[in-house]
């Protein structure tokens, strides 16, 4: 026992003699806390075992992109003399401030100027390397790095992984998140997703407005920034925005999203559900079902139907929402939960400052302001006879879209206080509010302190995301940024939020032609449009929502469709310039694939130069793009190298497709436009549907066609994928469409300006067709709401009424087709007709 003793005294004491007592070396640059020096080992329990804290202690901490940091839990800069100093990725690899990292895990640093030698020394281990030289000289062996060291704002950067490992530590990597610790997997990625997230808000935090003083300064700097745009270029600005309003309007911003890799009007059960984008996460929809029940915005109102068995169909519950100031726009189905999401709104004065020494008579009376909100309610659908509101949660604004995964809530609003006026008129620049009936009935003002902006890109107008657990007591959580948002994706881990940035620099492409005398002043300059898309990415974790990065590509997007996530790269599709444009204006289209930190790693650029995207179609490692000006280019892009995307083939023929659907992995279906060309230009005519067969990637086929109409013929499919039903189990496609057709001049015929003729209206409601790969379209049948009565009264023109099909839906063999005035059941297999019920109207 003796011995034992007298061993581990003796071993005890060469530990403490072969650790050195590390000293901070005198520099320019501000020295920093260093943890204590250890000597490297693995973990003798598991990390996940040990509270964050302790997996923190003696551990640097740092995130791509962002100047702060943690050493030893303890929250700090890396640099506090320059916010410039921070982590960045080149040639794919993460470069470090050497001295930063080093003094952090505890070690010396030593800096030769004269033969730009530095000197890393930590307990045993011992570094040595030259700026500009890949070589680094570790005790005596020689190691290669992958990039050279260079010099950035004055200090040393160095490749993370190899001075870290070559001193005896671990590092742990997640979406820009970098841990320097002793620990191998300090964290479990798939496991420990919320702890990973509360340690990114740590080192990653957006800047808070903070005062009245601060926000007043940053409002006047955008207003100083926009006033050349907003007095120099209104009517390039227009035409960009007139050019942006056509290609929304073919997929409105709050309806189009984009389609994974299994998307279609899935089914549960044996009946169809919301078309959405990801599997996993829901999209709010006009309709939704449970199997047996159907649910229907109708109006101010939500119709709840026994649907199942058909021949009982019958009327259970309305909820009205007429008295309420709220207008429902769509909804979510979250077991005995429904979700309504609309618009609300009400008056509100706005205050002036306070000024005692003014008159009371001199001040001009506040003015009114009609707030508008995006409210959702939460309902208790248990009892389909009386249905109970149990919980309303608003944010200021106008809505943008939503997602829901599980019972989770992720609503986005923007909103556009007049900031401007207050300037100008003294007074103080309003703040947006929210209202959670879970904590009050009464509207919160945020705060000062609870607005973030994004340093690089201070927007007058607020964004506002609120999450909450919809099935949960939890009070809702609310984001608030200086910024907005236009398109939205959303994964199962994070939210993507895009928003165009104007751009457009005045250029005179000859100055040849201007006369010496002539005051420059006085030209009007030609303007470049070099709009970029900004994406903003968060971190979804339950009702936690974390801020990770933003991004930027050149162009702008159509829809949704034009953003997808996989295996942690996101790719985003866009259109730069302009269509009509001539010269460096011309358009051109461009995929761009970003890593997880949102810089760019792999692109292609100017595909179909002179044209412009119509719809993008992402599925695993492939990419579709359906351009158009003329004729339709299908290009097929393999992405299997997220840093060298390749055009396999393209197939050009007539017409366009505004959505692309998969149908399996070697086909796809389109549904747009058919187009022929005149004399005058291209034009579209009917609706067309297609089928692409792309096994052979290098050379797709349209392997089979179906056009409906004449020029005239409209689907809300075109514009909204949510209106298409479609099972590959069931061969079953249907949509709703409103046909048009020439009537005497046959279908191509053109009128005087060479133009083709717009078709009569002949017929509006549900299009239902078998598909299937070896046999194509087949029709089998139509389904209409419209009387024949109706229909002799509509003319030429339909005129619209409560009886347009909006929906189709199915639950077990029975087809459901729902218009705002009657749902009518149809056996699926030969759509005969089972019953109908007429829909009471206010």
């Amino acid at each position: 026992m003796n011995k034992l003793m007298k061993l581990l005294s003796i071993m005890t004491l060469l530990v403490i003699c072969i650790i050195p007592i590390c000293n901070t070396i005198a520099s320019k640059e501000t020295p920093i806390t260093p943890t204590t020096p250890t000597t490297p080992t693995t973990p003798t329990i598991q990390t996940t075992q040990k509270s964050l804290k302790e997996r923190l202690e003696n551990a640097v901490v740092l995130y791509i992109g962002s100047s702060q940091a943690m050493i030893n839990n303890k929250e700090t800069q890396v640099d506090s003399s320059n916010s410039n100093v921070k982590p960045f990725i080149k040639e794919s690899r993460t470069l470090v401030p050497l001295r930063f990292i080093t003094e952090g895990m505890g070690a010396d640093v030593e800096w030769d100027a004269t033969s730009s030698t530095v000197t890393v020394t930590l307990g045993n281990k011992e570094l040595k390397l030259v700026i500009g030289n890949k070589t680094m000289l570790v005790g005596k062996e020689k190691v290669t790095l992958e990039v050279d060291p260079e010099i950035t704002e004055g200090r040393t950067f160095l490749p993370l992984r190899s001075i870290a490992e070559a001193l005896g530590k671990k590092v742990f990597y997640d979406r820009g998140l970098i841990v320097i610790s002793d620990y191998e997997d300090i964290f479990d990625t798939a496991a420990e997703k919320t702890m990973i997230d509360e340690v990114i808000s740590k080192v990653n935090n957006l800047p808070v407005v903070g005062t009245l003083e601060v926000l007043e300064e940053l409002m006047k700097n955008t207003k100083a920034n926009n006033y050349g745009l907003y007095n120099g270029v209104d009517i390039m600005f227009e035409a960009a925005v007139k050019q942006d309003e056509s290609m929304k309007s073919k997929a409105s911003a709050d309806m189009a999203q984009s389609i994974s890799d299994n998307s279609s009007a899935t089914t549960q059960g044996d009946y169809s559900t919301t078309n959405v984008q990801v599997e996993g996460v829901d999209e709010a929809d006009v309709v939704k079902t449970d199997g047996e029940y159907i649910y229907q915005v109708n109006n101010d109102r939500i119709v709840v139907a026994k649907a199942y068995p058909a021949d009982e169909m019958q009327i259970t519950g309305i909820v009205d929402f007429t008295d309420d100031n709220f207008t429902p726009q769509e909804m979510y189905l979250s077991g005995n939960f429904l979700i309504a999401i609309g618009s609300s709104y009400e008056k509100v004065d706005v205050k002036k400052r306070e000024e005692p020494q003014v008159e009371e008579r001199l001040y001009i009376k506040p003015y009114y302001n009609q707030k508008n909100t995006v409210k959702a309610i939460v309902c208790d659908i248990s009892d389909k006879a009386n249905i109970k509101q149990i919980r309303e949660v608003e944010i200021e604004g106008r809505y943008v879209s939503s997602r829901m995964i599980g019972s989770v809530l992720y609503m986005v609003s923007n909103n556009y206080p007049n900031i401007y006026y207050a300037l100008d008129s003294d007074m103080e620049i309003p703040t947006p509010f929210y209202r959670d009936s879970k904590i009050s009935e009464d509207y919160i003002k945020i705060g000062y302190p609870q607005i973030r902006y994004f340093p690089d890109s201070v927007e007058s107008n607020y964004m506002m995301v609120a999450t909450f657990d919809t099935k949960k007591d939890e009070k809702a959580n609310i984001h608030t940024y200086l910024g907005s948002g236009e398109n939205i994706y959303v994964s199962n881990e994070n939210l993507y939020v895009a928003v165009t940035n104007y751009k457009y620099d005045a250029v005179i492409t000859n100055n040849k032609i201007i006369s010496p005398q002539v005051d420059r002043r006085l030209i009007t300059p030609i303007y470049k449009d070099n709009r970029e898309t900004e994406v903003y990415k968060f971190s979804l974790d339950g009702s936690k929502m974390t801020y990770l990065n933003k991004g930027s590509v050149p162009g702008t997007i159509l829809n949704q469709f034009s953003m997808d996530e996989n295996d942690g790269y996101f790719r985003i599709a866009t259109t730069t310039g302009d269509v009509w444009g001539t010269g460096e204006n011309i358009s051109g289209n461009n995929l761009y694939i970003l890593d997880d930190t949102m810089n760019i790693c792999g692109k292609i650029e100017d595909i179909a130069k002179g044209e412009q995207i119509y719809s993008v179609r992402f599925m695993g490692d492939r990419g579709y793009i359906v351009t158009f000006k003329t004729v339709d280019p299908l290009f097929v892009i393999d992405l299997k190298d997220p840093t060298k995307p390749e055009i396999l083939g393209a197939l050009k023929i007539p017409g366009y497709s505004d959505y692309l659907h998969p149908y399996d992995e070697n086909h796809i279906i389109g549904f747009g436009k058919d187009t022929i060309e005149t004399s005058s230009g291209g034009f579209y005519m009917g609706m067309k549907l297609a089928l692409f067969d792309v096994s052979d990637v290098s050379n797709p086929i349209q392997k089979f066609s179906e056009v409906i109409g004449d020029r005239g013929t409209e689907s809300e499919l075109l514009r909204n994928h949510k209106a298409l039903l479609f099972s590959k189990e069931k061969s079953l496609l249907a949509f709703p469409v409103t046909v048009a057709e020439v009537k005497g001049k046959g279908k191509s015929g053109l009128n005087e300006w060479g133009v083709p003729d717009y078709g009569e209206f002949s017929f509006q409601g549900a299009y239902v067709y078998n598909l299937d790969a070896k046999t194509g379209f087949t029709l089998k049948g139509k389904i209409t709401h419209l009387s024949d009565e109706e229909y002799i009264k509509s003319g030429n023109y339909y005129y619209g009424s409560n009886k347009l099909v909006e929906r189709i839906l199915y639950i077990d063999d029975t087809l459901y087709t729902l218009s705002k005035g009657m749902y009518k059941a149809n056996n699926i297999n030969d759509l005969n007709e089972i019953g109908a019920l007429e829909v009471p109207q206010k």
